[in-house]
């Protein structure tokens, strides 16, 4: 059986498998029967400076998107930081450390931009026996008038001031958690190497609104009568959670800080395509407010069995497999053609590929007077949108032309291999190489 022992930054856990900074983590009751479930390691809500608790709305928190069959596909929350004493959260993590030494137990901390504020909470998180700390500089709402959250993870001089003073004042490994509300990823990514810190941590949730009481007329979750943007997180962040994750795995400045991932990761599959993007583990919260701790129990066993399955012995073996093949358009290869084919014993006549094609795409698929569809190749451009919009999964595939076949669309004939052409070196770009068009007779 696989290995799912994981060491991250320093920290070992049993599994990559760890509850990020959020309310499932706030309280010793709820961390003991993560542990008790299976869960790697946990990220504890993140804490404050000493003095009186922040003040969280006693209204709703929480707003929500869902699928037609109502399943949750992204959760707005307008929650702030722990508010609870900082004593008592300190004097719980070192007893859940005591009681559970193989997992991790990392703490999420803010405090306002100041090295005096972060060292005294440095000084007491060190006397927990927390195996790390983990800078939430990503919060959307909240504490920015007190220089903290994604008002300081929007400015890569802060990230790198305020990592370089918890390296400083702490010998424990520290993770940045950065925010996605920003244009290019990188930058704080950087900035945190830069500044010492031991891996990032992303994504942060994603400033938003998730819907509006038409009735009131006003965004929700309502507050007597008002609401505000909150953090987006869940299913449908992922595709933007796994980009960032890459970017920072793939940028020659950024290539190599450890990664911790975080957006929407509901199943194992979630886990292992971050993790083969350049994520050293995986950190889950939307997952477990909907299904309970025990989901961990399905992505172990899930990811135990797929590892077994491909011959991973360890998850370093797999970790940033895809990376290498994470590139930008223009190197994509433009002699790849395909064409879309239709399974007729598959096929339940929706008519859903057609009606997207006739009048979204490219005019390409053709129906029968008995409702038979099938594609005209001189038409169709391989957009795969009729495939995504199938709901038969492996009824429409798409059929690579291989070199010497002819595209009936535009005539050209496949070329061998050796000859594919990017746009860097095709005739039509402007700014084309025309020593490379000309040795290609084009």
């Amino acid at each position: 059986m696989a290995d799912l022992k994981t060491t991250f930054a320093g920290i070992t856990s049993p599994n990559p498998f760890w509850l990020a900074s959020a309310p499932p983590t706030d309280k010793e009751y709820n961390v003991r029967r993560a542990f008790e479930a299976g869960w790697g390691g946990v990220v504890w809500k993140t804490l404050g400076e000493e003095g009186p608790p922040v003040v969280n709305v006693n209204g709703p928190r929480y707003g929500a998107i869902w699928g037609a069959d109502r399943r949750l596909l992204g959760l707005n929350n307008i929650e702030l930081i722990t508010d609870r004493p900082l004593e008592t959260n300190l004097e719980e993590i070192k007893r859940v450390k005591a009681d559970y030494p193989d997992r991790a137990v990392v703490v999420s901390l803010m405090v306002p931009l100041d090295e005096d504020a972060w060292r005294k909470i440095l000084d007491r998180v060190g006397e927990t026996g927390a195996d790390g700390v983990e800078l939430n500089f990503g919060c959307p709402h909240g504490m920015a008038e007190r220089g903290m959250g994604s008002a300081v993870g929007q400015v890569p001089e802060y990230v790198g001031q305020i990592t370089e003073w918890v390296k400083k004042h702490s010998d424990l490994p520290c993770i940045v958690k950065l925010t996605p509300n920003i244009t290019d990823i990188t930058k704080p990514a950087l900035a945190a190497k830069q500044g010492g810190a031991d891996a990032v941590s992303m994504i942060n949730t994603i400033n938003s609104i998730t819907s509006v009481n038409l009735d009131e007329m006003c965004p929700e979750p309502m507050i007597d009568g008002y609401g505000t943007h909150g953090g987006y997180c869940g299913p449908a962040v992922k595709p933007i959670a796994m980009n960032m994750v890459a970017e920072v795995a793939r940028n020659a400045e950024t290539r190599g800080i450890p990664i911790s991932a975080i957006g929407g990761i509901t199943t194992w599959r979630d886990a292992a395509e971050f993790m083969s993007l350049g994520a050293g583990n995986a950190q889950v919260c939307t997952a477990a407010m909907t299904y309970g701790f025990k989901i961990v129990q399905e992505m172990i066993s899930g990811l135990n069995q797929w590892m077994d399955q491909k011959g991973y012995a360890t998850t370093s073996e797999f970790i940033g497999r895809a990376v290498p093949r994470v590139t930008d358009w223009q190197h994509l290869n433009l002699d790849y053609v395909t064409k879309a084919e239709i399974n007729e014993d598959l096929c339940i006549k929706c008519g859903r590929c057609y009606a997207a094609c006739e009048d979204t795409s490219h005019q390409a698929i053709e129906m029968g007077p008995d409702r038979t569809f099938s594609v005209k190749d001189d038409e169709c451009v391989a957009c795969n949108l009729c495939v995504n919009v199938c709901p038969v999964e492996g009824c429409i595939t798409m059929r690579r032309l291989k070199p010497g076949e002819v595209d009936q669309r535009t005539g050209m004939t496949i070329p061998a291999e050796d000859d594919k052409r990017t746009w860097l070196e095709h005739p039509n770009n402007p700014d084309g190489d025309p020593l490379t068009c000309i040795s290609r007779g084009q």
